[in-house]
């Protein structure tokens, strides 16, 4: 081995020699300057084959093949997986070793024909070679994938068994059992804190071994794509058995929202056990593969989690661009939330320069979902607009647009911070004393009010219109005031529209009560006892009449809050009663005419009281 040693090393100075003597001349200089050098490159020795480089220096190159081919070509024959022994696989690797470092070693002098011949050789060699541990790194990494996926008792985690489950929840189950299954780390799968190594150490290592030799040789690329091709499909296939399904953006927009939005709860779930557990796994399994090689690592884990991320991605930006229906909103909302707590983890799992593309790509589809939020928004103005004012609403009740805009508006101020960011982004421009969800809120309010207005001219009524604004007013308030739109909208707003309402109770008084209590009021100046008796006479009949009408009528008219009903009872009371108490008792007061009183009196002060105890009952249909 020194001989062959020595021999190489005389042709690296014969080849040096040669290679930068110009002339004859300066060739001797330099040998002569080696000799002195040291007594191995003699003139003799090094003059023996200058006349024909390729002699020993090349033989000697020959014969370091040869034995290097017998040895790569009984192991690209075996039938046997070479990493199956130990002692195979080191001696595999020790003999591409030597072969790189031939290679290395002669290739400065590619240019000589004769040691270009023998690199060519060595290339062919180091290609078959390359061939067989691609073929061993496939298979070790698709044998180490299958023992952790299929063994429960193995060392780590059972990552294909951990979704393997035709029901939704099978997954929370697994990860917080850890006496089924052995995990690093047992808890709830709602704390995302985990870490999975998806292959076994030993094979890890051994990977580590062969992703070495290939990066050296020079066939990096070969090894990312079979490294990217394995754990690509283990990836894909546990977002399968997460339950997310492979679907286009037409899909999405085709699906019936009752199917979609079980289909976004099971997204929700897979995008955070991929960015918390899935990528950061993968990543650090890429790390320890490629240690050493960060670019191979870069390119390598950005091939696997490109496909599964990129499907991801496309579901929630299917979501952001589909309709914008305000029934969609809270759905929309779990996407863009989700989204939005997920940034960090796209930020640090996609941060190298492989992946800037997907880190990018999220950003955008989670502003676009924020574009979503705000047109839904703008879709319920348009539907509060839209809303026609036809069939009036029986008894002056609630209107059905009443009830949806006030519970959607109190549903959605629930994700008040989250609409806070949504609009605080939307380049719009707050007052001093409001935030733009304030500003958008009391748009969406000022809309519904306006509307109500309108509807309201369809009562002929105008004591039943006042009733209709006043059961909206009271409703659209109540809803305000014990919830976070209150918070938005301050007590000056609930103040305002409070005082509203007390003016739809006065309108609703002086368009109806207020011309009966006109009837008993008594006039003066009628001439004598007999004259005044005649006028009490006539205005208690009209009173009668009137009395009798209104009741039967307001009594099918609605007040829903029990509160409002009350109030407005007791205010008829306190307006009505003491003035026919008056009115009755002169009226019996009046001599002849007064013990005939009865006659004509057909209701007490307490009949009184208890016909107005029953108005605003309502019929089935304008309580409904």
């Amino acid at each position: 081995m020194a001989e062959n040693g020595e021999e190489k090393l005389l042709a690296v100075a014969r080849h040096i020699a040669k290679t930068l003597g110009h002339n004859e001349s300066m060739a001797d200089d330099i040998l002569q300057i080696f000799s002195n050098f040291d007594g191995r490159f003699s003139r003799e020795k090094l003059a023996e084959g200058q006349a024909g480089e390729d002699g020993s220096g090349v033989a000697v190159l020959e014969r370091a093949l040869n034995s290097l081919d017998g040895q790569i070509s009984r192991f690209v024959a075996a039938d046997q997986p070479i990493w199956a022994d130990p002692a195979d696989s080191a001696a595999f690797l020790d003999t591409i070793d030597e072969l790189v470092s031939i290679t290395r070693e002669w290739g400065p002098m590619a240019s000589e024909k004769p040691v270009g011949v023998c690199l060519a050789r060595a290339d062919d060699m180091m290609q078959q070679a390359m061939f067989r541990i691609e073929e061993e790194f496939r298979s070790l990494m698709e044998r180490g994938a299958e023992s952790f996926g299929l063994n429960p008792q193995g060392d780590g985690a059972a990552m294909n068994n951990r979704f393997d489950s035709d029901e939704e929840d099978d997954y929370d189950r697994d990860f917080q059992n850890g006496d089924d299954i052995q995990i690093p780390v047992a808890q709830p799968l709602t704390d995302y804190d985990l870490i999975i190594d998806a292959l076994p150490s030993a094979t890890i290592n051994d990977l580590h071994e062969m992703a070495k030799r290939m990066l050296a040789a020079g066939f990096g690329k070969a090894c990312s794509h079979v490294y990217s091709a394995c754990r690509r499909e283990f990836l894909e296939e546990s977002m399968t058995r997460l339950g997310l399904q492979k679907l286009s953006i037409e899909e999405v927009h085709k699906m019936p929202w009752q199917e979609l939005e079980d289909e976004i709860d099971r997204w929700i779930k897979a995008a955070n056990v991929a960015l918390r557990i899935l990528f950061p796994s993968e990543r650090r399994l890429c790390d320890r593969v490629f240690f050493g090689f960060s670019s191979a690592a870069d390119l390598s884990f950005m091939e696997v989690c490109r496909g599964s991320t990129i499907q991801l991605l496309n579901f929630a930006d299917a979501i952001a661009i589909g309709s914008r229906s305000p029934e969609r909103l809270f759905k929309v909302l779990d996407v863009f939330e989700t989204m939005r707590d997920l940034m960090p983890e796209f930020e640090s799992v996609f941060s190298d320069q492989f992946c800037s593309v997907l880190r990018n790509e999220a950003v955008t589809i989670w502003k676009r979902l924020g574009e979503a939020i705000r047109g839904i928004f703008m879709e319920l103005e348009n539907l509060i607009r839209r809303d026609p004012a036809k069939a009036a609403v029986p008894g002056g009740g609630l209107h059905p647009i009443t009830r949806y805009v006030m519970n959607y508006l109190r549903a959605a101020c629930r994700s008040r911070q989250t609409l806070e960011q949504v609009f605080e982004e939307s380049n719009g421009v707050p007052s001093k004393d409001s935030t733009l969800l304030t500003v958008q809120m009391s748009w969406i309010m000022e809309l519904l009010e306006s509307n109500l207005e309108v509807k309201s001219k369809v009562y002929k009524d105008p004591a039943l219109c006042a009733v209709f604004l006043m059961n909206n007013g009271r409703y659209i308030v109540q809803k305000v005031k014990d919830g976070d739109l209150g918070l938005l909208l301050g007590e000056d707003w609930i103040r305002k529209h409070n005082a509203k309402v007390r003016q739809y109770h006065l309108s609703y008084q002086r368009n109806s009560w207020n011309k009966m209590l006109g009837m008993l009021k008594v006039d003066n100046t009628a001439a004598g006892m007999n004259g005044l008796g005649k006028a009490m006479k006539e205005k208690l009949k009209q009173f009668n009449t009137q009395f009798d009408e209104t009741c039967k009528t307001h009594s099918t008219w609605v007040v829903f809050d029990e509160q409002l009903k009350e109030e407005l009872r007791i205010s008829l009371a306190r307006l009505l009663l003491p003035a026919y108490g008056n009115f009755i008792g002169r009226f019996q007061n009046l001599g002849d005419i007064g013990k005939n009183a009865d006659r004509y009196i057909k209701y007490g002060v307490e009949d009184i009281e208890a016909r107005i105890n029953e108005l605003f009952k309502g019929t089935t249909t304008a309580r409904k």
